[in-house]
């Protein structure tokens, strides 16, 4: 009995990852374009939703310039308030208290950029690793019990603290590369299914001695002791931590690794096409495998920078946050690349820190930047979308440049 191939399927197939790579790793200016079309329509929902706004528009026939001026002062006045929250507070008057803000955006955006690059590595050889909040909660396990169950001297508990959280997540990580190599298991379906694992797995053992604080009921885990601690880089008032100086570093370890070594090139090649590659000698099974070790090595990064730098009076299972996801908003915002996700990270960090301040201070809902994030991620996955509200062409395929050459 013989099998009949669906003529279409190749090119169907093709047609997919072509959409896959240009959402992934297409240009910049797209990125660019949606965070500005993003803004601009959270603009339009805070001036809906601001009160003022709504009084005047109650008798706009009358006197409309105070409806377009209530909507100047709603929309100004929260962006305003947004980078006063983020970047630089020109009201205070101590130099330290104003440039307090950018410090704080950076402590958020750390660990989204470390757990950023590791999703964007995974998508430069064409794998959507969807498992960064297991891999970050694993990784969160292992760096937090190295950090109050070993005594060891100053300097070298640190260390091996930062380790044991990258190898937790290098290893969360790699269960889902083996079964991708060995089986051919889609990698969506096994790291989602890995989170919920990850999850349960340390909700139980935080309601055991292994990870449980025995100072306390509560399933949370002890806190690290002074020797495991990332210390701060400028003090008091700042909470910015060596952990930023970490994703520094690991930022231009992962831009040489992609763009420099060889290993980046096998990479690259099976990201393009894997049979290619494969006819090309690469072994594609063994490069599934060594992304998601480095992809999950990056979120346990980002968990030691969380357990060991920000939160360490202890944690829970709810000590990803958020991130595991959110690394994927910033991996797709920063077309893959490594200091592209560097900038995406900073910038959603900027956005939670900054949007604290909005709320506070011009009473606009914390949801409306939740909202602008959402409408980036919306926008970066319909390239066509962004090219046709700024009537950009698009890049022409292999038949059609053959055609116009014709």
């Amino acid at each position: 009995m013989t099998t009949e191939q669906t003529p279409g399927a190749p090119a169907e197939t093709n047609r997919w990852r072509r959409a896959l790579t240009e959402i992934t790793t297409g240009n910049a200016l797209l990125s660019l374009l949606a965070i500005l079309l993003a803004v601009l329509i959270g603009g339009i929902l805070i001036a809906i939703t601001d009160p003022d706004v709504q009084e005047a528009a109650g008798y706009f026939f009358s006197r409309p310039a105070d409806t377009f001026g209530a909507i100047w002062q709603s929309i100004s006045g929260a962006y305003v308030a947004l980078f006063q929250g983020a970047i630089y507070d020109a009201r205070r008057d101590d130099l330290l208290l104003a440039i307090r803000p950018i410090t704080q955006t950076l402590v958020f955006a750390t660990p989204l950029i470390a757990a950023g690059l590791g999703v964007a590595i995974a998508f430069r050889v064409g794998l959507f690793n969807i498992g960064g909040r297991g891999q970050i909660i694993i990784g969160a396990a292992f760096a937090g019990y190295a950090s109050f169950a070993f005594d060891l001297p100053v300097g070298v508990h640190l260390v091996v603290a930062v380790l044991l959280g990258i190898i937790g997540g290098a290893l969360w990580g790699g269960i889902a590369g083996f079964l991708k190599a060995r089986t051919g298991a889609h990698e969506v379906i096994v790291t989602i299914m890995l989170n919920y694992v990850a999850f349960y797995l340390v909700s139980y053992l935080l309601r055991t001695p292994v990870l449980q604080n025995p100072a306390s009921n509560n399933p949370k885990s002890p806190p690290a002791a002074e020797t495991a601690v990332l210390p701060a880089i400028f003090g008091s008032p700042f909470n910015l931590h060596w952990g930023f100086v970490l994703v520094v570093a690991s930022t231009v370890l992962a831009w040489w690794l992609l763009e420099r070594s060889s290993l980046g090139f096998k990479f690259r090649a099976v990201g393009f096409n894997p049979d290619a590659a494969r006819t090309a000698g690469i072994k594609v099974e063994r490069m599934y495998l060594y992304v998601m070790l480095i992809a999950g090595g990056y979120a346990g990064l980002a968990a030691s920078t969380e357990v060991l730098g920000t939160v360490t009076s202890g944690f829970t299972s709810a000590v990803d946050a958020g991130i595991g996801f959110d690394a994927i908003t910033v991996a797709l915002l920063g077309r893959s690349r490594p200091w592209g996700v560097f900038a995406a990270g900073i910038l959603f960090g900027a956005f939670k820190t900054g949007g604290f301040t909005m709320q506070a201070s011009q009473g606009v809902p914390i949801d409306i930047v939740l909202v602008v994030q959402s409408l980036i991620v919306l926008f970066i996955a319909a390239p066509p979308l962004v090219r046709a509200i700024f009537r950009i062409p698009g890049a022409k395929t292999g038949a059609e440049s053959k055609a116009v050459a014709a």
